[in-house]
């Protein structure tokens, strides 16, 4: 079992979608507040956390004057509520199209969980974070293989198509055997509810993730 690992004033983005260890997170930034951080993060190559709101939008926005006061600390703007466990998040491409517009591409590492949270005055939200244990390894049982095969042909009918790799929702090497990865690759693209996706990013078992992916899929009429 590997040490765990805290990260202290951790910059955290929170969003309107669940990150999910070796998915790709394409992002436009305009506000100041992320602006910066994304900045310092590019430059030092450090990590970043993504987490998913439970209330509150991607961009701040100020209270409705015709509200009935302010939240306490809100400085203003609409009240921001988010999950405590998230992924971490690197930068893998940065550009600059003009000046206040940051287009990044960025991949998710590691899960983590948030034990103390701080809101600085600008807006910006840092953490304290354990990092939590990655996925084992774990091939996908015959029973499961459903799931990979048609993954699989989703990966090749993209690459057939002469998709560009910059266009492509995955990253290679793709690890068809591995039931954790195959599960986080559907969960991405299923359209499947906010507070489902996050459900199962958090599950430490990638097996059961994978099977409560298989459930899904069927429903869908995806896979049989």
């Amino acid at each position: 079992m590997p040490e765990a690992l805290t990260l202290t004033s951790l910059p955290l983005f929170p969003l309107g979608t669940v990150l999910y260890p070796g998915g790709l997170l394409p992002l436009q930034i305009f506000e100041v507040r992320y602006l910066d951080m994304i900045g310092k993060c590019h430059k030092t190559g450090a990590p970043f956390g993504v987490v998913s709101l439970t209330e509150g939008s991607e961009v701040r926005r100020p209270v409705n004057a015709a509200a009935r006061g302010t939240p306490p600390g809100g400085g203003g703007f609409a009240r921001e509520a988010f999950n405590t466990v998230g992924t971490l998040a690197r930068i893998i491409e940065f550009s600059v199209p003009q000046p206040g517009l940051m287009v990044v591409q960025c991949q998710g590492v590691h899960r983590f969980a948030i034990t103390r949270r701080e809101k600085l005055k600008h807006g910006l939200w840092i953490a304290d974070v354990v990092r939590m244990e990655d996925d084992l390894t774990v091939r996908i049982p015959h029973d499961l293989q459903k799931a990979a095969d048609a993954l699989g042909k989703l990966i090749k009918g993209l690459l057939n198509s002469d998709t560009p790799t910059e266009k492509m929702p995955m990253l290679a090497p793709y690890h068809l055997d591995d039931c954790g990865w195959v599960a986080n690759r559907w969960c991405e693209l299923l359209p499947i509810p906010l507070t489902v996706k996050q459900q199962l990013m958090e599950l430490d078992n990638p097996l059961l993730r994978l099977e409560l992916v298989c459930d899904i899929l069927e429903r869908h009429g995806i896979s049989r």
